[in-house]
């Protein structure tokens, strides 16, 4: 702020001025200063966007779009940009890019190569991280940081182009942290994120308590910590900045590895410079990196993976439409099924959309049935169908009667039963619409059934998602290691049902003694721990597996924001007899 002086400081220095006149212009120059002083005017700090890309044509066309999205003046922003040893579209992709949105940026310094071979002389793959592709990385990072020193930049941030940024206000929120260096967290499709909370002795990730915590925003703000990476904030005005560096031989007495991002943390380690990890937002998302021996083909899959995971809590990923010819989807199957059904209720269309786009990334071709809604039924209707609740039922937890959600639910997956024998499949996949996908899930499934049919094995049903309800262990198929047999378990959120198992299902008449479906289930196959439940189905030969690991999970657990029960929240079924009817007119 300018130093503004009162006229009445005149008579404390006139005796000692030696030009009357120069001490009064100066004084009315500076008070002239002070009235325009407006903090509010101030332009935005100078950042120097750092991006070294390298065989990420399938992410350029979500990365560069979320990055023309910030909420940043762009003629503040300078880009420099360097990709090399391409084997894709890379470069294709960057200068259609450029062509359009290189006039908006206050400056561009790209360096786009075509000339070099496809892989540095030691390199096995392009997911091999050998000695000369760190050395050819580092004097990169490093060229980039004295590039933005150079340009008297605020500011410098290392971008990779593997991050996508779905919070606009990311690079704003992080300047006004203050920080010296800073970093927003990432998501991924697991635990993997931008950060390391703990480093061992020679220098490499440690996990510890803090981690998880801070990964699932359980705690929230900005934490010190040993590491972060892959969208790096440095505040080149502060002083202490000067020391950071990629370069070993720049950092005195350095025993580390050869590694960019440990130079650079052990630099700022040893010249007091704290890192910190934001994570007060979902800022964004992160892939998880490839294996040394993994093909680029890993890494599509990797970006579906990711993709599936940011449907979770948000819209699709965005990508400019001049984009368009470099996103694909696989072309849709049944993986196999005669068919794969989703349930879904009409009123709850922003499931099926969501829906809708998973499938289109998982390549799966699905008959949307649309569910009976719990909310249409009530005691006094008539149908075709009576349906009678079983008279002894009590909700184990809540201790109450049938919900007419629940009664819906059941009626919805009993419906698609009647399907299966109707269209005589052999097999199908069913799935609820609030589930969300475990990685690599067309893969998983493959293997699963490969597993089926390799040991002959006998089925009618499997959990691909499901809550385990009992503590004891559940045995292995035997020579199985993908599948157990299920004990008594809750949710049916994904499952495989043979024609057989079908026809169990139905022979049984369960809507002359209603339960819920997940509990209807283990009845059937005989591990509900209420004998008087499982004494109204003398017949409980239902031959029920699980996968192992679970394939889908429960987008949302209660309690969690963005949970919601269409079963739980919904109208008890009070003082109803066994002698009264429910009837749906959709059965």
């Amino acid at each position: 702020m300018a130093m503004c002086v009162r006229w009445e400081v005149l008579t404390f220095v006139h005796k000692k001025c030696l030009n009357w006149i120069l001490l009064a212009t100066f004084i009315c120059a500076v008070n002239y200063a002070c009235s325009q002083d407006d903090p509010t005017d101030l332009a935005e700090p100078t950042v120097v966007i750092a991006i070294l890309i390298r065989n990420k044509a399938h992410t350029l066309p979500y990365f560069l779009t979320l990055l023309e999205r910030l909420d940043y003046p762009k003629d503040r922003i300078s880009l420099w940009m360097r990709s090399d040893h391409n084997i894709d579209d890379t470069l294709t992709v960057l200068r259609r890019w450029l062509d359009v949105a290189e006039r908006d940026y206050h400056s561009v310094n790209i360096k786009l190569t075509e000339s070099p071979p496809e892989s540095l002389p030691d390199e096995t793959g392009p997911a091999h991280w050998s000695p000369e592709r760190f050395t050819h990385i580092i004097h990169l990072r490093e060229n980039a940081l004295n590039y933005a020193r150079g340009l008297w930049a605020d500011f410098v941030w290392f971008l990779d182009a593997d991050v996508f940024l779905t919070e606009p206000l990311a690079l704003r929120q992080l300047i006004n942290k203050r920080f010296t260096v800073s970093a927003p967290m990432l998501r991924s499709d697991g635990l993997y994120s931008n950060f390391w909370c703990g480093m061992t002795d020679d220098y490499y990730y440690l996990r510890t308590d803090e981690y998880r915590p801070t990964l699932k925003r359980e705690r929230q703000g900005c934490f010190v910590v040993p590491m972060v990476h892959s969208a790096v904030l440095v505040d080149l005005r502060r002083a202490s900045s000067r020391h950071l560096s990629f370069l070993a031989s720049n950092v005195p007495g350095y025993s580390g590895p050869h590694d960019d991002i440990i130079t650079f943390a052990l630099a700022a380690n040893k010249s007091g410079i704290p890192f910190h990890i934001c994570n007060e937002e979902l800022y964004g998302y992160i892939m998880v990196p490839l294996e040394q021996t993994d093909s680029l083909d890993i890494d599509y899959t990797q970006l579906t993976n990711l993709k599936l995971e940011v449907l979770v809590e948000n819209p699709p990923l965005p990508y400019n439409q001049m984009f368009g010819d470099f996103v694909t989807y696989p072309e849709k199957d049944t993986l196999g099924f005669d068919r794969i059904y989703m349930i879904n209720l009409l009123r709850r269309p922003e499931r099926r959309e969501r829906m809708q786009h998973c499938f289109d990334e998982l390549g799966l071709q699905v008959t949307v049935l649309n569910a009976v809604d719990g909310r249409k039924l009530n005691a006094s209707l008539l149908g075709e169908q009576d349906i009678h609740m079983m008279p002894d039922y009590q909700d184990p937890y809540h201790k109450r009667p049938l919900t007419m959600g629940e009664v819906g639910c059941f009626l919805s997956h009993y419906n698609i039963w009647k399907e299966v024998l109707a269209h005589g499949d052999q097999k199908v996949m069913v799935l609820e619409d609030d589930i969300r996908f475990e990685p690599f899930f067309r893969q998983k499934v493959a293997r699963l059934m490969a597993e089926l049919e390799s040991l002959n094995i006998d089925w009618d049903l499997v959990y691909l998602g499901r809550k385990r309800l009992q503590e004891a262990d559940e045995p292995w198929v035997e020579g199985a290691h993908l599948l157990v047999h299920a004990g008594y378990s809750y949710w049916t959120l994904g499952y495989l049902l043979s024609n057989r198992g079908a026809q169990k299902l139905l022979d049984a008449r369960p809507l002359e003694k209603l339960v819920p479906v997940d509990e209807y289930l283990p009845i059937l196959f005989d591990k509900h721990p209420q004998a008087s439940w499982k004494g109204r189905f003398p017949r409980r030969d239902l031959l029920a597996l699980s996968a192992a690991p679970l394939l889908v999970y429960p987008t949302h657990y209660t309690g969690e924001k963005g949970y919601i029960s269409d079963t739980e929240n919904s109208t008890v079924i009070e003082d109803m007899k066994s002698s009264d009817a429910l009837s749906h007119q959709d059965l």
